[in-house]
């Protein structure tokens, strides 16, 4: 049986999709903008080891298939397949399927590619979120090249969801607008004392410096990300306001800042350690204090757990947990502070990323250079598949804004006047 057989089994005969596998055959339709093309045997093999999603990653990401054409497109249309539930095969079509392909595809096991994070590795660490295994999964996530970093992120280096102020607005535009609306959000005035936990390449504590003369400090566990920053906060001379460390946020000494931002770092804490972590922030402010949280979210409170040796975790990012925006709000509250504002920015999600994916197909042989064709795959897969996740309502990005009140002054205006003039 040929591989352009067994496809149209699979997905129909009328798959918006071309195909065309090593052994020569095709199917699907000719004029489709995109292609799946399986390129040599052992993709079979990854997919007999692991049906579906991660057997596909792993032979997308070792090379043995290929998407030609728009990555967005092609998942966008193999996932209306999986959706419409026109995937699905019987124990007996199964079996004549291994039969014609050979038996050897389904017996040889491979290896999975040496991007994805080895278990045994972060379980010898301790339990999941222990300060050691942490390090270790922001390490395998962040650590990966600043250079490669700076193809798909951008002037900005900033790897949080942007806010387009206008539909046209450029990625560059709409991370100064992000970055401007959380300024506001927190009241920042010349002479506060910022703190921003997971600061990454430090982008709000030199926004926050830069902009409104703030004294800000930032923390990142990727020492990388640490040593950029620095050296970029001295080329801005921004030195005498501005500091990124290389340090584990619970260990900032508390009571002395006036604002916090936590931009994208919930999702790495583990729902367990949430309401630890909320009451870690809350000690840290002085009276009258804001906190500005932002960070991808479930979009219902009820949902399962995304599982634990899916695509994701094992590619992206270890050992990642994400909530939905009424439980955090709760443990917020919970935690002391008084919730003023909250937003979902799902949209702007899905617009960033297509930001970031036409970076790096743009600067696609750059970033192969830089980090090996392995690497630039997991990424282009990863993004493109978030685009989905984003639109689709799998996943949301809220920020939600509380205050550790003084007595019972919230120091807030009596409407809210966050947003930032358009550029």
């Amino acid at each position: 049986m040929r591989l352009a057989e067994i496809f149209e089994r699979v997905v129909g005969a009328d798959a918006p999709i071309r195909f065309r596998a090593y052994d020569g055959s095709t199917a699907g339709d000719p004029d489709s903008e995109v292609a799946l093309v399986v390129r040599t045997p052992a993709a079979l093999n990854y997919l007999a080891q692991s049906p579906g999603a991660l057997g596909l990653t792993r032979a997308y990401v070792a090379g043995h298939i290929d998407v030609e054409g728009d990555m967005y497109t092609a998942l966008r249309a193999m996932a209306d397949l999986v959706l419409s539930e026109r995937i699905a095969l019987s124990p007996g079509e199964m079996l004549r399927i291994a039969r014609s392909i050979g038996w050897v595809k389904f017996v040889n096991r491979l290896p999975p590619p040496p991007q994805e994070v080895r278990r045994s590795l972060l379980s010898g660490l301790g339990t999941r979120h222990s300060r050691s295994r942490d390090a270790e999964a922001i390490h395998h996530h962040y650590d990966v090249s600043n250079a490669f970093y700076e193809l798909v992120l951008g002037e900005s280096m900033t790897y949080t969801c942007a806010v387009y102020p206008t539909p046209d607005a450029a990625l560059e535009q709409a991370q100064f607008h992000k970055y401007e609306l959380v300024s506001r959000k927190l009241g920042l005035t010349a002479g506060m004392r910022l703190l921003d936990v997971g600061c990454g390449w430090g982008g709000m504590v030199m926004h926050a410096a830069r902009e409104h003369g703030v004294r800000a400090l930032g923390v990142t566990l990727s020492k990388e990300q640490a040593e950029w920053a620095q050296k970029r906060i001295a080329q801005e001379g921004l030195g005498d306001l501005a500091e990124v460390r290389h340090m584990d946020y619970r260990d900032v000494p508390d009571g002395h800042y006036d604002a916090i931002s936590s931009i994208g770092l919930t999702e790495h804490v583990g729902k367990k350690n949430v309401p630890a972590y909320f009451a870690s922030l809350y000690a840290k402010l002085t009276p009258g204090g804001r906190l500005l949280n932002h960070c991808i979210t479930r979009p219902r409170n009820d949902l399962p757990p995304f599982t634990r040796g899916g695509v994701i975790n094992r590619y992206v990012f270890p050992d990642g947990e994400l909530e939905g925006p009424g439980w955090l709000q709760s443990a917020m509250n919970d935690a002391g502070f008084e919730i003023r504002h909250q937003e979902n920015l799902r949209e702007h999600y899905a617009r960033t990323l297509r930001d970031w994916s036409a970076n790096l197909d743009r600067n696609w042989d750059a970033a192969v250079r830089e980090v090996g064709a392995g690497t630039a795959r997991v990424w282009r897969l990863y993004m493109a598949g978030c685009v989905l996740g984003f639109e689709r309502n799998v996943v949301q990005l809220h920020q939600i804004l509380g205050v550790k009140l003084d007595g019972t002054d919230a120091r807030m205006p009596l409407r809210p006047d966050f947003e930032p003039p358009l550029p």
